[in-house]
């Protein structure tokens, strides 16, 4: 029983020392091989947490000798159990996708390299997603930033300099807000461990009152620039569209994530609800998602190349994501929860397809993709059924959780909100469809065209298939998995 809880230590141990053993392996075979053995434990670790948590529940964890609040502890609930298990199955196919491609990507020297911080930067993911300790999720994010740079700019081309320099600087400058965070709520608490900062500050006026509001505001900022929350997602659409199309996949499905689970931990644990809705946070977020759903969208349908109208299309999604949280209902938050949950397996995949596209092609343009339907029939099958999951098309998360946020809205009473929702929806499809549409149909589009000339192979296709089978599978079993995120909420 302890070894099984000691599995998510053990999947960010594993992660991170095979990442320093790569560095003096010289042989990118066997570098590939041992970054696959690593993800591919780390899922199988991930599934037997996930059984344990379902069948006994949540429960703490220790790191080193001394409990909470004076050591470090990670809370593996329903919602860190399931999110690991996303994380690693996501990093592991999008990581078999990138062995077949990424040499033409970054060159043959870079590949080690490459696979040491796709391994410390998922690790310092699953770090952020289990602790319980303000500042070791500090670190955590830390590590994952600079993880997270390399794999942009290890291309090494103009575009990821400037790109990486971008998101360096503004994810610095979030790391600086959360760090400001800490230090004004560590004085008035007296603690660093998240349950016991909760107990300790509910009971504080005055001036400790000011300092409450401030800190909780520094966090809001500071994790909503790494989550790309609007206004702050700056940053994203140059990261997301310039880097590697693995690591694209991996920006966009994981990195955005953990930080928005911390701060629900924050918001959560530390501030409890009535002080969130006295201090006003809830409703900021709840607006700045509402225009994030909104503007994400009309950026991302001006944009010409592909990949940078997926990457604007995140800032949308993940506006539906800040809009639950902003809710301040319990369904609201578990909606948020779940739509990161398929966002992060429809991106994942769609990044894939982009970059392949890309690659079949030789342009990075949406016009120059007129007619791949019928060169790529199957390749852009997958990107149309991502495609109607991101519109909200019935059984696919992506309607789940609209439909969902929706009755949300209304048990909130701010009904008046419905509208961004079906408005968000129809941007959407503004976006995408075109793709698809220009892709399968139209004579001149088609003309010249010759049937799966340029389709991928199949070592290619599966990992891409899968995540497509498990976008299908996250809308059939919604039902199951928002339970199950709401009984651990």
């Amino acid at each position: 029983m302890n070894v099984i809880r000691s599995s998510p230590l053990v999947i960010i141990l594993l992660l991170f020392i095979t990442a320093f053993c790569m560095p003096i392996i010289k042989n990118n075979k066997r570098v590939k091989v041992l970054s696959g053995t690593s993800l591919g434990l780390s899922f199988i670790l991930s599934i037997i947490n996930f059984i344990n948590v379902l069948n006994n529940g949540g429960f703490s964890y220790r790191i080193g000798h001394y409990d909470s609040p004076w050591g470090i502890s990670f809370y593996i609930g329903n919602v860190e159990a399931i999110m690991c298990v996303v994380f690693t199955l996501v990093a592991l196919l999008v990581m078999v996708y990138s062995y077949m491609t990424i040499e033409k990507e970054i060159g043959k020297k870079r590949v080690n390299l490459y696979y040491t911080l796709v391994n410390l930067l998922v690790g310092s993911l699953l770090g952020i997603v289990f602790t319980n300790d303000l500042f070791n999720g500090f670190v955590f994010l830390e590590v994952s930033t600079l993880a997270g740079c390399g794999i942009i700019v290890i291309k090494d081309e103009k575009e990821n300099i400037k790109a990486t320099l971008k998101y360096l600087v503004l994810s610095s400058l979030g790391s600086g807000l959360v760090l400001m965070g800490i230090a004004f709520i560590y004085p008035v608490s007296g603690y660093l461990d998240m349950d016991f900062i909760g107990k300790s500050i509910q009971s504080l006026e005055g001036a400790n009152r000011n300092l409450i509001v401030i800190s909780a505001s520094l966090f809001t900022i500071g994790l909503g620039v790494k989550s790309a929350m609007f206004p702050l997602h700056v940053w994203l659409p140059d990261a997301h569209s310039s880097a590697p199309s693995p690591s694209s996949a991996i920006l966009s499905a994981l990195v955005l994530k953990p930080p928005v689970l911390f701060l629900i931990k924050i918001l959560y644990k530390v501030y409890k609800i009535e002080v969130l809705r006295e201090m006003g946070i809830l409703n900021i977020l709840l607006v700045l998602g509402s225009i994030g759903m909104i503007a994400g969208s009309i950026f991302a349908i001006n944009q010409k190349e592909v990949k940078r109208v997926i990457a604007y299309s995140s800032v949308a999604q993940m506006g539906y994501v800040f809009y639950g949280i902003g809710l301040g209902s319990k369904l609201g938050v578990i909606m948020a929860i779940f739509h990161m949950i398929g966002h992060s397996l429809t991106k994942s995949a769609l990044f894939l397809i982009g970059g392949s596209m890309i690659k079949k092609t030789g342009s990075k343009y949406v016009k120059d993709l007129k007619g791949i339907g019928r060169e790529m029939p199957i390749t852009l099958g997958l990107f149309t059924l991502c495609a109607l999951s991101m519109v909200g098309i019935p059984i696919l998360p992506g309607f789940i959780s609209k439909w969902k946020l929706a009755i949300a809205t209304i048990e909130s009473g701010k009904i008046y909100l419905m509208g961004v929702i079906l408005l968000s929806s129809l941007l959407n499809v503004a976006y995408y469809f075109p793709i698809v549409i220009n892709g399968f149909f139209g004579h001149e589009n088609l003309e010249g065209k010759t049937y799966m000339s340029k389709e991928l192979r199949k070592p290619k296709i599966i990992p891409i298939g899968i995540l497509v089978i498990c976008v299908i599978l996250t809308g059939v079993f919604s039902i199951q998995i928002i339970d199950f995120i709401g009984q651990g909420f």
